[in-house]
């Protein structure tokens, strides 16, 4: 028994030692600002990452030298933990004094969302080492900037490159979320090089490139769009349409892309079906043209109140329905979108370390760390608000753009129709589809669908219309 409580004592001893110093670094903070990166330090060892946060961040923005390496090694494990949202509200002449890989790719993400690709590009040039969780985030990124930017050659080895990282380092996590951020990266690369592809006009190429996106994976269903976009550009419209329809089977009724039904109009249009494209018009403009202005509504009185929309989302994913329709299947597919789930799993990862918290026998320490917790949980809520309402604004205005799109399309369709009457009459056929009218490649199945249907045949429907331009 002795012996068994003597190895107790020797397991467990570094944890108080860790926690002991973080209470000594704690104290001698109170005077200066150098004992914060240890103190973050003692924190990570615990578990603490989340209370660490706000230490590294007062360190941060006050601190007037280059960081060393004991520093940077500290930011790059907690950013590891809690992500890097949680840094990039920090302003970008505070993100420069640091050079490490993880605050470089923060740094370039600013950049690129201010649409400063040269400079996002030459911070993602110094190459970050495979060894680096945050390579495949930061590769997948300077592919996306130099797609941008027409180095389509060079965007193709980033992606390429992105993939490889990705699949090495998803053996190394045991945490599901890490696995499911990897592979989303992983297949974001995947569809990169077919986007590139595709802004090169090289669409027979892209065609073949989406193909090897696995449909298990968690973004497959929105490059169906892509994929009829591609199609439509090869003037396969009835894949065109066989894409789109996708979208109307129930497991993919959380969706939302208006745009969907700009191009099934634009296809019927292109098959000289006018009645159909019509009806695609009229049925947008019944869905949408009340529900809109209540969601614009909602918003306008709610402005940027992020818990609020927090909230709101939270409810939503309980079950709760509001009155509006349209608002209800917005909010469905905010909280089923990969983003949002990150972001809220996080959350809740950091809420777990207020167990900890409470363990901790000093009242000032207690309080201090409790206080660290509830500003960086406070922002992870904020941040998610604020996803939220930046989604739902980007939803109505998407919508309202279709609307635009849709009044060109009546222009377009009253046109045709009156060139046509003009033409000389031909002989017609009225029949609506053949098989005959199929086209499909090597990596292309024929579904007879004689009373079968199977999950993997999502995305695989194609239309057998004949068109009837004259």
């Amino acid at each position: 028994m002795k012996y068994l409580l003597i190895a107790a004592l020797i397991i467990i001893s570094p944890v108080f030692a860790s926690m002991d110093r973080a209470y000594n670094y704690f104290e001698q903070s109170r005077s200066s600002l150098k004992y914060y990166p240890l103190l973050a330090r003692e924190l990570v060892r615990e578990g603490l990452y989340f209370a660490a946060v706000p230490y590294m961040k007062e360190f941060l923005l006050q601190s007037r030298r280059i960081y060393g390496k004991e520093i940077n090694k500290i930011l790059e494990t907690i950013i590891s933990e809690v992500g890097t949202r949680q840094f990039e509200v920090l302003p970008t002449r505070i993100l420069e004094k640091s050079n490490t890989p993880s605050i470089r790719y923060i740094l370039a993400k600013k950049y690129f969302r201010a649409k400063k690709y040269t400079s996002a590009l030459n911070l993602l040039k110094e190459k970050i080492p495979r060894s680096n969780s945050i390579a495949p985030f930061a590769l997948m990124l300077k592919g996306s900037v130099e797609s941008i930017e027409k180095k389509y050659s060079e965007a193709i080895v980033s992606f390429k490159t992105c993939i490889d990282y990705a699949d090495s380092w998803i053996g190394e996590f045991d945490r599901d979320w890490r696995k499911r951020q990897l592979a989303m990266t992983r297949d974001y690369c995947i569809i990169g090089i077919s986007r590139t592809e595709y802004a090169m006009g090289n669409f027979d190429e892209a065609k073949s490139h989406y193909l090897d996106l696995s449909k298990e994976s968690y973004i497959w269903p929105e490059i169906l769009f892509e994929e009829a976009w591609t199609s439509y550009h090869l003037q396969n419209y009835n894949r065109t349409l066989g894409k789109l329809v996708t979208y109307k089977a129930p497991i993919l009724s959380h969706l939302f892309n208006p745009e969907v039904e700009v191009l099934n109009a634009l296809t019927y249009v292109s098959l000289c079906l006018y009645e159909d494209a019509q009806e695609v018009v009229d049925r947008f403009y019944k869905d949408y043209s009340n529900d809109v202005t209540v969601v614009e509504k909602f918003l306008a009185d709610h402005g940027k109140n992020h818990k609020f929309y927090y909230l709101v989302a939270k409810e939503r994913q309980k079950g709760k329905i509001s009155g509006n329709p349209l608002l209800n299947n917005l909010l469905n597919a905010i909280i089923r979108d990969p983003a949002y789930a990150e972001l809220y799993q996080t959350f809740l990862k950091g809420s777990e370390e207020l167990k900890k918290i409470k363990s901790i026998s000093d009242s000032s320490f207690k309080n201090a760390m409790g206080k660290n917790l509830f500003s960086t949980l406070t922002l992870q809520r904020d941040l998610i608000g604020a996803y939220v309402r930046q989604n739902l604004n980007q939803y109505t205005y998407q919508i309202n753009k279709t609307f635009e799109h849709m009044s060109y399309i009546k222009l377009e369709i009253l046109g045709r129709k009156k060139r046509e009457l003009t033409a000389p009459m031909m002989e017609m056929s009225r029949d609506r589809g053949s098989v005959k009218y199929l086209t499909r490649t090597a990596k292309q199945y024929f579904w007879t669908f004689n009373g079968e249907f199977w999950a993997d045949e999502l995305g695989d429907y194609v239309f057998a219309l004949k068109s009837e331009c004259k």
